[in-house]
């Protein structure tokens, strides 16, 4: 892309810290037992799918998990080797996609096997979600002796081929005693499941409950795959988490400056009139907006980073533009560079910084950078 469209704004992606953050958190993991599943859904969080794919791949890696089957096939066309694993229901009508692609089909319920059996001519590689109290999808493992009937009565209909289980943790990302608490019975529940199938005569290749937060701080070797997925980004599953690993943010997002003016006491910046100068101020104009991804709701809360200082958001953040006070720092012209997300000189602002101002999560701020922000891929 041309150098000139990327000044408005852009989305780098440094790809020497996603290689460390994986490097540092199979630190975690007896990899005799226990595999690294790479989670690139959603464009990889926003960071790109393809590109990350190729440096985990690159990096040994051979298991990949995305969402949906355009996600998959995106993978598998452009060069994915390993294995790729669809964490949501797939549309049974498609099977035969998955199978001539060779990706594996999670299967949420007996009825979800029974379609796609229905539809498939020829085996199509599963593995069956056991919901063990997140309540979202999956067959209920808290009868395992139930449980492992329907898996029986799964693998049993023609064209499917069962391959393993999984399950989500809740709230493996809490420290609280509770959920600490939950976490480990969500576990119990779930390797007793997975025992009663294996007993029931249906070998499993990969039996796993691991997310970032589980592989962290509730590993277990019996998990055959950790799925590391916002950690990989630098990211924290909850941002008051104080994590054992250093991780390093992979994204940054920069613009900058399209106008600089000096405004007087009483006037009024952006729409609805929201901010009224209590003094001469000197305002910057940054032509990034909540269409780029950059979050509405801090309109007056956001602060930039402008020559490695601060500086405070006033108004309302526009569609395609907001404003800072500049006041305060010296020589800001038009063309210079503005962080909105990333490091500069010693000053930092996270995403994890953006979405305890805007009350969401870091996943949000990420995956909500949009596809007009180009992204660039840089090792620093």
């Amino acid at each position: 892309m041309d150098q000139l469209f990327l000044k408005r704004v852009r989305a780098e992606i440094d790809l020497s810290a996603a290689e460390k953050n994986l490097s540092a958190l199979k630190k975690f993991l007896d990899l005799s037992r226990t595999k690294p599943a790479c989670v690139i859904k959603a464009n990889g969080y926003g960071h790109g799918d393809t590109e990350l794919m190729h440096l985990y791949q690159d990096m040994g890696v051979d298991f990949f998990c995305v969402s949906n089957i355009p996600e998959a096939l995106r993978l598998r066309e452009n060069g994915c080797k390993g294995e790729i694993l669809i964490l949501s229901q797939s549309v049974p009508e498609a099977t035969d996609i998955l199978s001539g692609s060779n990706i594996i089909c999670a299967v949420v319920s007996v009825e979800n096997a029974r379609e796609i059996s229905r539809h498939a001519t020829k085996p199509v590689r599963t593995h069956i979600k056991l919901d063990t109290g997140m309540n979202r999808v999956g067959i209920r493992a808290d009868d395992r002796s139930e449980c492992a009937s329907e898996i029986k009565e799964i693998a049993s209909l023609p064209n499917i081929k069962v391959e393993g289980v999984f399950t989500h943790l809740a709230v493996a990302d809490s420290t609280a005693p509770e959920n600490v608490s939950f976490t480990k019975e969500q576990m119990g529940k779930f390797f007793s499941a997975a025992d009663a199938i294996e007993k029931m005569g249906i070998p499993l290749l990969h039996k796993h409950c691991l997310n970032s937060a589980g592989a962290i701080f509730h590993y277990d070797s019996r998990s055959t795959l950790a799925r590391f997925g916002i950690v990989l980004y630098g990211l924290k599953p909850d941002f008051a988490l104080e994590m054992p690993v250093k991780l390093e943010p992979v994204m940054s997002v920069k613009s900058m400056v399209s106008m600089v003016k000096t405004i007087h006491k009483g006037d009024t910046v952006s729409y609805g009139r929201t901010y009224t100068a209590d003094s001469d101020r000197v305002i910057a104009t940054i032509p990034c907006g909540y269409a780029d991804g950059y979050p509405r709701i801090l309109s007056g809360k956001n602060e930039v980073l402008i020559h490695g200082k601060r500086a405070k958001g006033v108004g309302r953040v526009c569609m395609d533009q907001m404003m800072v006070d500049i006041t305060d720092i010296e020589g800001v012209s038009v063309g210079d560079e503005v962080t909105l997300i990333g490091r500069e000189v010693s000053e930092e602002i996270t995403a994890d910084d953006i979405a305890e101002l805007a009350g969401t999560i870091g996943y949000e701020i990420v995956c909500g950078i949009s596809g007009r922000v180009p992204r660039v891929y840089i090792n620093r």
